[in-house]
């Protein structure tokens, strides 16, 4: 499915390229909450040493900040294009880093608890899914730019916004497919069931997980879960088109990007990797 093209003009009863005027409180409350989890972040990963969570996490709620940073900038004089811009940039690209955190926790509780059990390596989970993660960044942030450039300039941003899509959407499968490894991999670590080509098995008192990993595992499925959720919006979002009824709905803007992103950041600060990933 691709964004209909139509030419970019602003309808005259529309005083903003949203289609609405953002709300000052909410994108004030958004820039305060992602601020603060961004902040705790860096600082636990310095804590703990986990320096791969800096540019996951860490730059995934800068690129938040960025982001709700222009959407108030955006309540406050919603005629101009510029913080338009940048908004669109910063809240689509935001989430890309966080799910590379994700893909590099799994990769870490198999290679503590049986990658034999795994269809992959746990290096593997890094170095294919965190590499594709990275080109959907860049397809989403090239898509951006052409859909912030044909705005500013008063033209149709459809191209960007289907390049855009197609980033999203390869994003969304390569978390469907994150998913099923890992659900596979915990029904073969219960049932003990290795792959062939892996034979080693585990006794009884090794099959028992922490009450500590188990509350990671809670964590990285609830981040997963909220982000796959955003993702799945985003895409009905630029599906819908640039002036579709979605794309036009702050509510569903706030609740299902800013929201469900807030909740899969605060996760992994409560149930962070330095503390229930020994």
């Amino acid at each position: 499915m691709v964004i209909s093209s139509v030419p970019y003009t602003i309808p005259q009863d529309i005083e903003s390229p949203y289609n609405y005027v953002p709300t000052e409180w909410i994108c004030i409350s958004f820039v305060v909450l992602y601020s603060i989890s961004t902040a705790i972040h860096m600082v636990q990963a310095l804590k703990y040493k986990l320096w791969w969570m800096i540019p996951t996490a860490t730059f995934a709620g800068i690129l938040e900040v960025f982001g709700w940073s222009a959407r108030l900038w955006s309540s406050q004089n919603p005629e101009l294009l510029t913080p338009f811009e940048m908004q669109l940039v910063g809240t689509v690209l935001a989430p890309t880093p966080l799910v590379a955190a994700n893909f590099v926790i799994l990769g870490k509780i198999i290679n503590q608890f049986g990658s034999q059990f795994s269809r992959l390596t746990p290096n593997m989970y890094t170095v294919v899914f965190c590499s594709f993660d990275a080109i959907c960044l860049i397809v989403q942030a090239v898509g951006g730019a052409i859909s912030a450039q044909a705005v500013n300039e008063n033209n149709d941003p459809a191209l960007g916004g289907n390049i855009m899509l197609g980033g999203i959407s390869a994003q969304l499968f390569a978390i469907l497919v994150y998913i099923s490894l890992a659900a596979e991999f915990f029904l073969r670590r219960i049932y003990n069931t290795p792959f062939h080509h892996q034979t080693m098995k585990f006794e009884e008192d090794q099959l028992a997980m922490s009450k500590d990993v188990h509350r990671m595992i809670f964590g990285m499925s609830l981040c997963t879960i909220c982000i796959f959720i955003r993702s799945v919006y985003r895409t009905v979002e630029l599906a819908d088109g640039w002036f579709g009824v979605v794309i036009a709905n702050e509510s569903y803007f706030n609740w299902f990007d800013g929201g469900f992103v807030v909740v899969a950041m605060y996760t992994l600060n409560i149930i962070h990797p330095g503390v229930y990933l020994k």
